[in-house]
């Protein structure tokens, strides 16, 4: 294809995206999307449309999350306005309609490249999102524990009273399973912690269990190893028994990626921002 063809049809595709007022998000209006993809008769694009909302919904997704029917005013001339049917599109929608089009044309090819790569980059923040959101997780654990053991040793003057009360809180988060059983199933290397190698629903339910029990401890002024014990384990079986109640039972869930190695990651990819980017990142928020 012609450098200045892709050129034309990139600068036309960056024109035509729409952003909703009220969350920012961004769609596509199939009618915009049919001329740029070369179908000249609304009839026919309806059938392409359709065909990717069959292929929406054979993978699993809702076609109704991708491809939503609206109505809008158009101008007829003679001051005249009529309403048309159209479709307001995700970036995924647009994607399926590309791969269900006529490859023959050249709008069609450029189209399939462009929303796969846009498709592509979103799993991408998707996926760094959540990254960062487990990284943030951890380190928000560590500081409850750090805090759980600082009362504990403040008011028992033991430290090892935090490894056992940690311990049994544990298992009564994972439904018996010990933090040795944990460390086995999920294949937890020699001297790390469990919690570098959960999930970030796990990890945040160890975290509100700390959150609790620091709390309480504090609160009905307990001074026992025994009387902290009961409240901790209480707490993660109370967190557990939220969990279980939506469906998720922590002991079942696979392992997560190392989270030193994830942390490792983003702190590499940080260092290699431009210096205006990491200025940028840096801006406090309003």
């Amino acid at each position: 294809m012609d450098k200045r063809v892709i050129l034309k049809l990139h600068s036309s595709f960056e024109e035509i995206v729409l952003h909703d007022d009220a969350t920012g998000a961004e769609f596509w209006c199939a009618r915009d999307l049919q001329t740029l993809l070369g179908y000249a008769r609304w009839e026919n694009f309806v059938k392409v449309i359709e065909k990717a909302t069959k292929a929406c919904k054979n993978s699993g997704h809702s076609p109704q999350d991708h491809f939503l029917e609206i109505t809008k005013m158009v101008d007829v001339g003679s001051n005249t306005k009529r309403e048309i049917d159209d479709f307001a599109l995700t970036r995924y929608a647009c994607y399926l309609i590309a791969q269900n089009g006529d490859p023959g044309k050249d709008q069609i090819a450029f189209a399939q490249t462009y929303f796969a790569v846009q498709t592509r980059k979103q799993e991408i923040i998707i996926s760094r999102l959540a990254e960062a959101e487990r990284v943030t997780a951890r380190k928000k654990l560590t500081k409850s524990e750090k805090e759980l053991s600082g009362i504990i040793f403040e008011r028992l003057q033991d430290h090892e009273s935090f490894a056992r009360i940690r311990s049994k809180g544990d298992t009564a988060l994972f439904g018996g399973r010990t933090t040795h059983d944990m460390k086995r199933a999920l294949r937890v290397p020699k001297g790390r912690p469990l919690a570098d190698f959960l999930p970030t629903i796990t990890i945040k339910a160890k975290d509100f269990a700390n959150e609790i029990t620091n709390f309480n401890i504090k609160q009905n002024e307990l001074r026992t190893e025994a009387s902290v014990t009961t409240e901790h384990v209480k707490n993660s079986q109370d967190v557990r028994g939220v969990l279980v109640g939506r469906g998720i039972k922590p002991e079942l869930l696979p392992a997560a990626e190392d989270v030193k190695k994830v942390e490792r990651r983003m702190e590499s990819e940080h260092r290699k921002l431009p210096a205006t980017a990491k200025r940028n990142r840096a801006l406090p928020s309003d």
